[in-house]
């Protein structure tokens, strides 16, 4: 396990201050303020904690409310909003400074069987045969800010399919990329750490999709400034974060200042494992 790995692992492990009141510390992002991945996934961890031990994490819903600032403290208090046979549900705020700056809504469930049937898988080229991030970066960025951004993703060995929006400024493409990514050293047999780990990578890369449209490089190169404003994320068949998943990543709309990503995540072997939907602010400085 990589030391980043083992601190995003602390981030994760919250502080109990009372019953279903829970503490998180945060760190620095690639921009200044806390990374939107972060206090999902500390959110999910905080309502993941009240559950029984066989639901596992089927749903989440978020809103992004104001910027977190990583210097301070995140307290999230839980609302057992559901118990039931089948379906748990919980509701989490995130609190930093007498103000709520995030809002979960998670729902659980007990196993089940039922029908089933899923998206096919798309093509994309093997991880193992795709540059590291440590290759990529420095590529097309300058030493700094590809530094902060293998400091920020440090945790991830993440593989872009093809050149990332930063790598092709002004060159419009498809709204359309694919990053496989697993965490940099394998996890305990934990299904909700793994669940939480996935929602953390998820918030990196799903707004790309946007950018590649109108040929911007995004929060890297600064030809737009953003912000997450809502995630969504429905878990349909196990996995582990520690493995290779595929992130199929498109936009099919941007427009009033905002961008909407659409992805699937697939596992190695080609089961859908995830779909995340986001809305963010996709603003073009003037």
């Amino acid at each position: 396990m990589t030391k980043a790995l083992d601190e995003l692992l602390d981030l994760l492990d919250l502080e109990q201050i009372e019953q279903d009141y829970f503490r998180g510390q945060s760190r620095s992002a690639v921009v200044p303020r806390v990374f939107g991945g972060q206090v999902a996934a500390q959110a999910l961890v905080a309502a993941g904690r009240t559950v029984p031990e066989d639901c596992v994490a089927h749903s989440l819903h978020a809103y992004f409310l104001r910027m977190g600032d990583p210097g301070a403290p995140i307290v999230y208090t839980v609302d057992r909003i559901r118990d039931g046979r089948s379906f748990t549900t919980r509701r989490v705020v995130a609190v930093q400074h007498g103000q709520p700056i995030f809002h979960l809504s998670a729902s659980f469930q007990t196993y089940e069987e039922g029908l089933e049937h899923q998206a096919d898988m798309p093509p994309a080229p093997d991880p193992e045969t795709l540059p590291t991030a440590a290759e990529m970066l420095p590529r097309h960025l300058p030493p700094e800010v590809a530094q902060r951004l293998l400091d920020a993703r440090g945790a991830v060995d993440l593989r872009y399919a093809e050149t990332p929006p930063w790598g092709t400024v002004g060159q419009p493409r498809e709204p359309r990329s694919q990053v496989w990514f697993r965490t940099n050293g394998k996890l305990a047999d934990d299904p909700l750490l793994h669940v939480c780990l996935a929602t953390y990578v998820s918030d990196m890369t799903l707004l790309d999709s946007v950018l590649l449209a109108h040929g911007r490089g995004g929060w890297a190169v600064g030809d737009v400034v953003g912000a997450s404003l809502d995630h969504a994320m429905w878990f349909h068949r196990p996995f582990r974060a520690d493995e290779w998943l595929l992130y199929d990543q498109e936009s099919p709309s941007a427009a009033g200042g905002r961008g909407l990503g659409q992805a699937r995540i697939y596992t190695q072997d080609g089961r859908l494992a995830i779909t995340v939907i986001q809305e963010g602010v996709v603003r073009v400085p003037r």
